[in-house]
């Protein structure tokens, strides 16, 4: 079982930034793909960024400009840079990890982190 672990949300102002980081841990295995998701008090989940095994990036127009997505490979870990916040930002927001291991395949959520723009 491949387990995901999320930290770096928090309470900032807006025009700050954070970085979100998502380390997934577990028996062997091999990422094909990596994302982040959000959701507001009272609206759906929505796909926020994501990156494939072989580096190519998507990203919600709303964040475009404002966001970056990266993976560390080494470290089986994806993060999110979150510059020039917005209210509009504040959300959960949780990290999806795609993959394989002996045996079979996985879709892994972590447990979400909490991100709150504010003045």
């Amino acid at each position: 079982q491949v387990r995901l672990v999320e930290s770096g949300g928090g309470l900032v102002q807006p025009g700050e930034s954070l970085r979100l980081s998502c380390a997934a841990s577990g028996s062997t295995f091999s990422i094909n793909a990596m994302g982040w998701s959000r959701q507001a008090p009272g609206k759906q989940r929505e796909s926020v960024a994501t990156i494939t095994s072989g580096g190519t990036t998507t990203y919600r127009e709303s964040v475009k400009g404002r966001f970056t997505i990266s993976r560390d490979n080494a470290k089986n870990t994806v993060y999110l840079q979150m510059n020039s916040l917005k209210p509009e930002d504040t959300a959960v927001y949780w990290c999806n990890v795609r993959g394989t291991y002996i045996g079979g395949s996985f879709d892994s959520w972590g447990q979400g982190t909490q991100v709150t723009v504010s003045s």
